[in-house]
């Protein structure tokens, strides 16, 4: 069983229990991850091919470690202008290991077995109370905002209607002028 998969701009032939050194990928060594972007599955003769991906298939790996690819040097000149440029660089490579395969996405047993597992120890009852105090503590704050924030409004909205009503009685009628009509005569 192999598969391609695409990724850092990249297409890779993979099969279970290899080890691939790729584009740098967030994680930690020893931390699982999911590859979706994949080409094409070829599991005992039965080829699927992707349109231009494969909808639901997965391909769990491992990371290994974190680490950087050899220097390369750059080097740019411009023969007879006294133009010389040089720079090095060196890519960030993550090393993975291809755990397993699976045409039909899903979770596999063993992963699913480590997942569970995982699951188990995290209990959200056992949250440590500093957490639950600094939960509580922001919610406390959201809600003395939202107060703040009404209370404003109910001022701002009786300002205006103070001001509203000033205004009428103090405004005076405005007599109509009458417009001017000067109009200049053209001579010829």
């Amino acid at each position: 069983m192999f598969a391609v998969v695409k990724t850092g701009g990249k297409q890779y032939k993979v099969s279970p229990g290899d080890v691939l050194k790729i584009e740098r990928l967030e994680g930690e060594a020893g931390q699982h991850i999911d590859l979706s972007s994949i080409l094409l599955i070829n599991d005992e003769g039965k080829v699927s091919i992707g349109s231009p991906l494969l909808e639901k298939a997965q391909i769990r790996a491992t990371i290994v470690e974190q680490t950087r690819g050899d220097k390369i040097i750059v080097f740019k000149k411009k023969r007879r202008q006294g133009y010389r440029r040089k720079a090095g660089h060196r890519q960030d490579l993550t090393v993975i290991r291809i755990e397993e395969i699976l045409p039909q996405g899903g979770s596999s047993n063993v992963m699913m077995k480590k997942t569970l597992k995982d699951e188990a120890t995290k209990d959200p009852q056992k949250e440590s109370p500093v957490k639950a105090e600094k939960s509580s503590l922001k919610e406390q704050a959201v809600s003395q905002k939202k107060e703040k924030s009404s209370q404003k409004e109910e001022s701002v909205k009786k300002e205006t209607s103070s001001t509203a009503q000033a205004k009428k009685v103090t405004e005076k009628p405005i007599s109509a002028k009458k417009p001017s009509s000067s109009k200049k005569e053209k001579t010829t």
